[in-house]
């Protein structure tokens, strides 16, 4: 019979890894079983190519629905990558002994109940008095002293108890863990009867109890894997990140620090020096006055405190500590800085070239390398110039990934809308969960190019507005597609010919405006698109008329905003016929009585701007319309939209200011109250320079008035108060 051997581990812990490595050398065993999918035993010997560079991760997803999938991540400090190491240096067979990735796909995709969600590290914590289970895991395994002895006979003990005390889990989390442990068993049955002795089985430390002999009987196993749901799968190696090992990110089997377990692997000689080296190093890199002396006097904090607890070696506990007291000097935010650049750490790994992949993947990468964008976990801003070849590529590239759903790149929040420049910001940062898109969106074509104009095509012929079709278009052209861009705009012609809703129609328009723009900064040929553009100007200029009557406060100021936007967009348009039609149609309303006033002076104003209008005529309008028989509300709406373009109008014509104060002047209390929060609202939004040089104008203005007037004072009646206003300034009765 051969000798079996169960290694209980904590899923990326070093003390695990290290004592992994250690029991193998001891054992010499002739295969090594790994908790894990077994179709990746095709991929296992990639683990060993130089060009594999924890951590990294395992993907399994369904080819039809790459969406639905699976990873298995895997850093340096991983006792599982590390008995892959062990056994490709000694030659020995490994293989992957959990579910099949098919039936564990099968589950999720139909949303089953999950795992068994016990927390058995957070009862051995809290049995050892430990409120935080890392802590406690950190304390007796991660950083205890290397006594010679190996922890699993006592680690399979401690999970023994636990199971028979844990709390009762759903049937299907039971059911399902149950399938588990029948399929680790049968794995290991059949490695008994290939004769294979010594065998190592690594798996979950809860998992161990149930490998251990006697084993139910193999038709017990068989009956809990009948009828097992599977679908196929496809497997791959991607690269991962320590943050996406963090328990912050949602990962199950997450750990807090995974920067600091992946520096106490690996640093195994003064690691708390070493750690507090890089804490310093980091702050410098912040330009903070950190000195080697401030290292020495945190190093012996960190152990000082270690001693006082009853620690071998300072955990991360003690050195947080020691980092905020010492190189931190109490600021929080320094702290947390150090946690996110070296306890949980920005680390990206990497797969060689042998590692299965989509076409479109290895078009992506070799497009990044041709223009120098590094693939990497850590944020990084940058500035194109678009006048320049290769910035203007790489905004090519960066685009037509969006247009796919892999948003590996942000463009910055200013310039979403406003991107007819010679400069774009982005800001870059690579996630793992970015191959997952990078597969989903292969089924649109082989090169990010084709498949980025495929499903631009696709998005404008199934788009349910006209507004999506011009987002599309847009995007079209950010990407500079210009193979998909004539289906797109075949899309919109077509969509823009049954959509009479002219609120639709005007809203189309800013986006192929500034879509225009984008075809002179980057040079592309956008004739069609202008011709389009004219021809939904030309159905908003019949349809305007129609649809600007009769509206409520809400819907006049939708219609405002949305001409304002028409107007700027034909104001980009360098066409004089284009221009003339739309003043024409709006010197058409603002003589119409059933035009809300918040658009008639919004109109004045617009046409006063593009110079349709005369100041003088413009001064008549405002005159006339502060003057009819309209209430003081309708009035302030006029005075609302007429300035909403900014009061320097106001400043540089003395006509304009003298009717706006006389209206104000002349209205009784109960009007002035009616209309005072309007009037706040609309002087309000105006810049903060202007209001204080209108209050300027007004109080000149009101100064002179006071002048010219003196010989109607009443010197007698205002002797009383000239006399109490000296008192309270201090003016002595006789000054």
């Amino acid at each position: 019979m051969s000798v079996v051997s169960i290694l209980p581990i904590r899923h990326h812990g070093p003390g695990s890894a290290r004592a992994v490595v250690t029991e193998l050398d001891r054992l010499r065993p002739q295969i090594v079983l790994i908790e894990g999918p077994p179709e990746a035993d095709a991929l296992v010997e990639l683990a060993g190519d130089p060009d594999m560079v924890p951590p990294v991760a395992l993907l399994a997803y369904l080819p039809d629905r790459p969406r639905v999938a699976s990873f298995w991540p895997f850093s340096t400090f991983s006792p599982e990558w590390q008995a892959i190491q062990w056994a490709l240096r000694a030659g020995v067979p490994v293989r992957f002994c959990d579910l099949p990735a098919s039936a564990n796909l099968a589950h999720k995709d139909d949303d089953q109940d999950g795992e068994a969600t016990a927390d058995p590290l957070g009862m051995l914590a809290a049995a050892a008095g430990y409120d935080d289970p890392e802590r406690w895991w950190d304390a007796v395994i991660e950083t205890r002293a290397d006594s010679g002895v190996s922890p699993f006979p006592a680690v399979i003990e401690a999970m023994t108890e636990l199971r028979q005390a844990a709390p009762e889990v759903s049937a299907g989390e039971k059911a399902w863990e149950d399938k588990r442990e029948a399929h680790m068993r049968t794995t290991i049955r059949k490695a008994v009867k290939e004769g294979k002795d010594p065998i190592a089985v690594v798996c979950g430390a809860w998992h161990s109890p149930a490998l251990l002999p006697p084993f139910p009987s193999a038709t017990a196993d068989r009956q809990l894997l009948t009828g097992l749901a599977k679908k196929k799968a496809q497997l791959t190696w991607v690269p991962w990140t320590h943050t996406r090992i963090a328990a912050a990110s949602g990962y199950g089997a997450g750990i807090i620090s995974p920067g600091w377990y992946h520096h106490l692997f690996t640093s195994t000689d003064r690691p708390v020096v070493r750690w507090l080296t890089a804490v310093a190093a980091t702050l410098r890199e912040q330009d903070l006055p950190v000195s080697s002396a401030h290292v020495i006097e945190a190093a012996r904090l960190a152990e000082t405190l270690a001693a006082l607890r009853g620690r071998s070696l300072a955990g991360l506990a003690e050195l947080t500590e020691a980092t905020r007291s010492v190189l931190c000097e109490g600021d929080d935010m320094l702290v947390d800085l150090v946690t996110r650049k070296l306890v949980i750490g920005e680390q990206l790994g990497r797969v060689p070239p042998a590692a299965p992949t989509v076409p479109l993947e290895a078009d992506l990468r070799a497009q990044a390398r041709r223009l120098r964008l590094q693939i990497s976990a850590n944020e990084k801003t940058i500035t194109l110039d678009l006048r320049k070849p290769n910035d203007r590529d790489k905004s090519r590239l960066l685009h037509r990934l969006l247009a796919i759903g892999i948003d590996w790149a942000e463009m910055a929040d200013s310039q979403v809308r406003h991107t007819g420049t010679f400069a774009e910001s982005w800001t870059l940062a690579w996630r793992p969960e970015l191959s997952v898109a990078v597969i989903d969106a292969a089924r649109w074509g082989t090169t990010v190019a084709a498949a980025a104009a495929n499903r631009l095509v696709e998005d404008a012929e199934t788009a349910d507005t006209l507004a999506g079709v011009t987002d599309t278009v847009e995007r079209t052209l950010l990407s500079d597609l210009p193979e998909a861009l004539a289906a797109v705009l075949a899309a919109l012609d077509a969509k823009a010919a049954v959509d009479l809703d002219i609120a639709h129609l005007m809203a189309a328009l800013p986006a192929l405006a500034r879509s225009l723009r984008y075809g002179d900064v980057r040079g592309t040929d956008t004739g069609a698109l202008g011709a389009v553009t004219d021809a939904i100007l030309v159905r908003v200029c019949a349809g305007l008329p129609a649809g600007i009557g009769s509206l409520d406060d809400a819907g006049a100021a939708q219609m405002s905003r949305s001409v304002e936007e028409v107007h700027a967009a034909v104001a980009l348009r360098d066409d004089e016929s284009v221009r003339d039609r739309w003043l024409d149609t709006l010197a058409g309303l603002i003589d119409r009585r059933d035009v809300h006033g918040l658009l008639v002076g919004r109109l004045v104003r617009l046409l006063l701007d593009s110079g349709r209008l005369e100041a003088e005529e413009a001064a008549k309008r405002l005159s006339a319309a502060l003057s009819v028989g309209a209430g003081a509300n309708a009035k302030a709406a006029w005075i609302q939209g007429f300035l909403a373009g900014g009061g320097l109008l106001l400043l540089n014509d003395p006509e304009l200011l003298r009717i706006l104060d006389d209206w104000v002047s002349t209205l009784d209390s109960e009007d002035f109250v009616s209309v005072l929060p309007l009037l706040r609202r609309t002087f309000g939004a105006l810049p903060g320079g202007e209001r204080r040089n209108l209050a300027d104008k007004l109080k000149q203005t009101a100064t002179g008035v006071r002048i010219g007037a003196a010989d109607d004072i009443d010197a007698d009646r205002a002797a009383g108060a000239v006399a109490t206003v000296a008192l309270l300034i201090g003016v002595p009765p006789d000054g």
